[in-house]
């Protein structure tokens, strides 16, 4: 059940190597910077920004996302640079009150950190934002489907490269995780939360 008393914001991966000129681009990414920063803004002690953190080389890399780094070298932090894989410069300048959690993969809850940290403050809900619709923001709402959390997707604050896998995944949010997941929009998420 949501509760805006036990909520976080989680933003995922709203960095600078994907709003900039790199080849992960995600061109929606300026249309949603607005009612993300409106969210994080309004909370920026209830917000935790994820970062999707590549490896410094291919060769760092475990199984097959060595593979995945020797075709995108350009995207290691050893080309990239780390600046690179920072959040935004507007998010950043909420961090902290708000809290940077760094990932390897696409899942925040790959190792556990991120759901008994939230657990230790009593997290129950979580509005999710960010990119991309169908990769790690995905993740972040399968995991959290898993370990129990109400979710509230914030449909104009996410963000992907591909309009038919957006569309295709929020439908499938729709009806096929309706118990544990609602849709609204930003205006909605902060009525809501600020009660």
């Amino acid at each position: 059940m949501e509760d805006p008393h036990h909520c976080r914001h989680l933003c995922v991966d709203m960095q600078r190597m994907f709003a900039e000129d790199t080849p992960w681009n995600i061109p929606w990414m300026q249309r949603v910077r607005q009612p993300v920063a409106m969210i994080a803004g309004a909370f920026p002690a209830g917000t935790i920004f994820t970062r999707f953190v590549p490896p410094t080389t291919p060769a760092e890399a475990q199984g097959s996302w060595r593979d995945y780094y020797e075709k995108w070298p350009m995207m290691t932090r050893g080309e990239l640079g780390d600046e690179m894989v920072d959040i935004l410069p507007e998010l950043r300048a909420l961090a902290p009150p708000a809290i940077v959690f760094d990932k390897m993969v696409y899942s925040p809850w790959f190792d556990n950190r991120l759901h008994h940290f939230l657990r230790g403050q009593g997290v129950t809900t979580l509005i999710i934002s960010g990119g991309e619709t169908d990769v790690c923001v995905l993740a972040a709402i399968l995991g959290a489907v898993d370990l129990g959390y109400a979710i509230i997707l914030v449909k104009d604050a996410i963000c992907s490269t591909s309009d038919e896998t957006h569309d295709a995944s929020l439908a499938l949010f729709g009806r096929r995780f309706s118990n544990q997941l609602r849709l609204a929009d930003t205006d909605e998420v902060l009525r809501w939360w600020q009660g």
